[in-house]
């Protein structure tokens, strides 16, 4: 993992430089070439991506008065039509909104199995010690951790369809405290992105990783979501403080 590690903190230093300094001056030139270079990956990984709120303070950059998840949330109500991997929009987007959060749309190309952070980390060491290949990892804020893999996929035939009561939509996220599994239209904030408080998204893993079969990952992710459920309750933590909910 030594190699691996090396490239993982090489990534973060790129990210916690955007993070400290917003594109505004002459100097920023570098941070911002960084910040499309990181949103260019995941647009050549497949994975296509829409712009997003951004932090003004403590507040949105929408300017919803009591905005409930801000600068989580994707600027269009047509975010699931609007994203792409088009390398071109991508950067005129960039160009035109230097603030901007970007979220990628789930369910096309690829899923992401979201977890309390506590877990994630729990679940990580654990698949990598057993020599699983884990895909691209994102930590978002200080309580949730994004593991990337590979879609259930989106067949014509909806009868084909394969439901899980894991799954959540934006409008559904407060009812999945534990793991929520976004596939077909559902979202996730992408890094780099700044979120209110400092907090940010950055990569744990790059979108250099191949994305992964989700049920590689699920057991173990199961497991350690039950385990801190479990010492959740015995220390009576607010899951209120958990839950990450998207409502909008």
């Amino acid at each position: 993992m030594g190699a691996d590690s090396g490239r993982f903190r090489g990534t973060e230093s790129r990210i916690s430089q955007w993070l400290r300094r917003r594109p505004k001056s002459s100097g920023a030139e570098t941070d911002e070439s960084a910040r499309v270079g990181m949103l260019l990956a995941v647009a050549d990984a497949g994975m296509p991506i829409a712009p997003a709120a951004h932090p003004v303070g403590y507040r949105c950059s929408c300017e919803r008065i009591g905005c409930p998840t801000p600068a989580r949330h994707p600027v269009s109500f047509a975010w699931q039509t609007q994203s792409t991997t088009d390398r071109a929009q991508i950067e005129r987007w960039a160009a035109g909104q230097p603030e901007a959060n970007f979220i990628t749309a789930t369910g096309m190309i690829h899923d992401v199995l979201d977890v309390p952070l506590t877990a994630g980390l729990s679940a990580l060491e654990r698949l990598l010690d057993a020599g699983i290949d884990v895909g691209p990892v994102a930590q978002s804020g200080d309580d949730r951790m994004l593991f990337f893999t590979a879609t259930r996929g989106t067949p014509e035939d909806e009868d084909e369809w394969w439901p899980c009561e894991l799954d959540c939509h934006p409008e559904t996220m407060d009812a999945h405290p534990g793991l929520r599994w976004h596939c077909r239209g559902s979202y996730v904030l992408l890094p780099p992105a700044r979120l209110p408080g400092e907090l940010d998204v950055h990569w744990v893993r790059g979108p250099e990783h191949e994305l992964p079969d989700p049920l590689t990952l699920l057991e173990t992710l199961t497991d350690a979501c039950a385990r801190y459920a479990g010492s959740a309750e015995q220390s009576e933590l607010d899951h209120d403080a958990i839950a990450w909910p998207l409502s909008r």
